[in-house]
Order: C-alpha cells, then structure tokens, then sequence
C-alpha cells in the first residue's frame, strides 16, 4: 500500500531582494527572506573558517571568532523560516567556555558552512523542480489547446516547394 500523496505547501522564498517569488517547500513555510543576506553570511563564514584553518589563534582572537559565529546565527534566525530557524537553533549551540578552543571554532564553523552549502543545495533543487515542473505544465497546456488530432510539431511533407 502506497502512503497518500498530498500536494507540496507553497511558501515565498525572495530570490532576489525584494522581488518575492512563490517557490515549493518540503516542510511548509520553508523560506528564506534575504537571500543576498545569507548569502554575505556564508561567504564570510567559509573565509573565516579557511583563516582559522591556516593560523594558530589566541585566547582574545579565539573570543573574537567565537563572537561572529554567535552574531552570524543570530543574523541568519533573523531572514529565516521559522522551520530553518529552529533547525539552525539546534546545529549550532552555545560555546561553554568564554574563548573556546580552537577545535571548538573549527567545527563550529564547518558544521555552520556546511549547513549554509545543505540549504543552498536545498534550493537549487527546489527551484529546478520547479522549472521542470512548470514547464511540464505549459506542455500540457499547448497539447489541450490543439484541435483533436492535430499533431504539437508540423508534420515533414516529402517532395519540393515551389
């Protein structure tokens, strides 16, 4: 026995900001609100987590990383879904020390730009669906709105054309 198939929820994701656009979503509301947001966020936190990779680091500049990974969450809970946002809550928990190591940042941080690469996937792929599926519909439009019998592409006629 197959489970019943319910239509997907339809949720607004702004592609480009301020142009809102109604896109799909697995759970419900999926979306975010400041793509361009985001995306500044991300690309920060994969150069600073490639810094991190590449330097030993003080107490004080461990404290200051430790810093921008709690605002960058906080900017990100901001533009989010509520779904995403408590998705993002539970990744990313608070440092228990005031300068965490630097293997704390260090996974704190790939666990963070991994997450921010999972979403963008995540919308890649619902965007995609979409195009396929919309185009899947105009097709599907033009065939009902032949005549019966009538073919979608222009039949070849042999001979020449005078």
């Amino acid at each position: 026995m197959q489970p019943e198939r319910s239509e997907p929820e339809v949720s607004e994701v702004v592609v480009e900001e301020g142009a809102p656009q109604q896109t799909q979503g697995e759970g419900g509301s999926e979306g975010i609100h400041h793509p361009a947001k985001v995306m500044r966020i991300a690309a920060m936190a994969r150069q600073l987590l490639e810094e991190v990779r590449g330097a030993p680091l003080d107490e004080a500049s461990r404290a200051r990383l430790a810093d921008i990974y709690e605002t960058s969450i906080k900017e990100l809970s901001e533009v989010l879904s509520p779904e995403l946002k408590e998705e993002l809550s539970r990744l990313s928990l608070p440092f228990q020390a005031e300068a965490p190591s630097e293997a704390e940042l260090r996974v704190a941080h790939s666990q963070l730009v991994g997450w921010l690469e999972g979403l963008f996937h995540g919308i890649q792929a619902m965007m995609f669906a979409q195009q396929m599926e919309a185009r899947s519909r105009l097709e599907e439009m033009r065939r009902q709105s032949l005549p019966p019998g009538s073919s979608p592409l222009p039949e070849a006629t042999p001979g020449q054309y005078l």
